[in-house]
């Protein structure tokens, strides 16, 4: 049984609440719990979509520093694997991934909600990355995924400053997808998710590693990569769903397969 984070599921939508608090701080143990979650839920097929939710009051302020701050370069070379490992988990799930971002998200916690393809974030949500401030850089993805989303020119602000970001500048830079009040977000969340556990799942699932291998990549090769998922679709039976539906002119109701 895992201590700090649990799942549930229900009607398709998969939700991974962090559960130590106070401030949610990411040690090992924790980091090794949402990895399982992260991999367990990946591989069932009664999940459409996860939300990563920290619970009412915060994210997560990042990695528990108490735990690190005694480790020498040998310790944390091989604790960063499972840190990226970690989260990298996170990224892979197949299925479309939500963070709802209340209170904070920093250091550890905004890099576990780039990790997800959608943030919905709190109006009085502060995300940022931190740990520049403690004489190190992001670890668990900071440099690598913060750029991709937002661009160089403003992840190397929000890295080589520190500075805490409020939620109607992320929402501006493109850092989080929407905002909406601190006691709305985890309804938005799961409204969001039951829409798209509703939709094509193959369909959704080749969209996603379309655009994160895609963007690995130059435009030649990731225009291959669409290639072979578009056509590949067409051996589905939600495409033969899809496309009646749009000609008979009626809803269509997909079956994920």
């Amino acid at each position: 049984m895992a201590e700090f984070v649990t799942v549930q599921v229900d009607g398709g939508v998969a939700t991974i609440t962090l559960q130590r608090p106070p401030m949610n701080a990411l040690n090992q143990q924790m980091q090794t719990e949402i990895q399982a979650a992260a991999v367990e839920l990946g591989a069932r097929t009664d999940v459409g979509a996860v939300i990563v939710y920290g619970g009412p009051r915060v994210f997560a302020a990042g990695a528990d520093i108490k735990e690190m701050a005694g480790m020498s370069y040998q310790d944390m070379l091989r604790a960063s694997v499972g840190l990226q490992n970690a989260f990298t988990s996170v990224a892979r799930i197949p299925q479309p991934t939500i963070a709802a971002v209340t209170g904070y998200a920093l250091g550890g916690g905004c890099e576990l909600a780039l990790c997800c393809d959608l943030r919905i974030a709190a109006d009085d949500a502060k995300l940022g990355q931190p740990e520049i401030l403690l004489g190190i850089i992001p670890g668990a993805g900071g440099t690598q995924r913060l750029p991709r989303l937002v661009g160089v020119s403003r992840a190397k602000d929000l890295v080589m400053t520190g500075r805490h970001v409020a939620a109607d500048e992320a929402l501006a830079m493109g850092l989080v997808n929407r905002v909406v009040p601190a006691d709305e977000v985890y309804p938005a969340a799961q409204e969001l998710a039951a829409r798209l556990a509703r939709g094509p799942a193959l369909a959704l699932r080749a969209a996603k590693e379309a655009i994160d291998r895609g963007t690995e990549v130059d435009l030649e090769t990731g225009l291959d990569i669409e290639r072979v998922r578009f056509a590949g679709l067409f051996a589905t039976d939600d495409q033969s769903i899809g496309m009646a539906a749009f000609v008979e002119k009626r809803p269509a109701e997909f079956t994920g397969r």
